[in-house]
């Protein structure tokens, strides 16, 4: 999702994962934000990789300056620093994706890392999504959690204040 929102602000993605057809929408997400003054945290450096690999050749790029033949595949040591702030002051923390290809050791430094921050964060955290869950699982902060659920997109639509079908039915009963 991160390179979405560089290539909207006008940045050079290279090679990353984009959804070109959200760009406006990133866009619309920015200015809300905005307009009610919450704090979008994005990315400000992201690693970066040659090839889609774990031996691939890497290097820590800023946000929006990824050269083409490269793509991100986690994010950056300023931006571990940055989200760390955020993260140990927050008291709601709602983690849906991993922060990079967390699979491949290479890039699993930022979803390690945020994993740490959050299981140490004195808040109530909710873990949503299959990668994300199975992050934590993986990682044993599992059990430091209040909350994990694999399904990810389901749990935002809840937190949204959404209809579940799965949810609205029980209710019928």
């Amino acid at each position: 999702m991160a390179y979405t929102f560089m290539k909207a602000m006008g940045g050079n993605i290279g090679n990353s994962l984009c959804d070109n057809e959200r760009l406006d929408y990133c866009l619309e997400i920015m200015a809300k934000a905005k307009e009610k003054g919450v704090n979008l945290l994005l990315p400000c450096d992201t690693v970066i990789a040659d090839n889609f690999s774990n031996d691939a050749n890497t290097k820590v790029a800023k946000a929006g300056e990824i050269e083409d033949g490269w793509e991100g595949l986690d994010i950056g040591p300023e931006t571990i620093e940055k989200f760390k702030e955020t993260i140990l002051k927050a008291k709601t923390i709602v983690w849906n994706g991993p922060m990079g290809v967390f699979e491949m050791p290479t890039f699993a430094k930022g979803t390690v890392s945020v994993a740490e921050f959050v299981a140490a964060a004195d808040a109530t955290t909710i873990i949503g999504g299959g990668d994300s869950a199975a992050a934590v699982e993986q990682l044993g902060f599992a059990d430091k959690m209040s909350h994990i659920s694999t399904g990810g997109g389901a749990s935002l639509e809840f937190l949204e204040g959404l209809e579940l079908p799965g949810i609205a039915c029980l209710e019928d009963k």
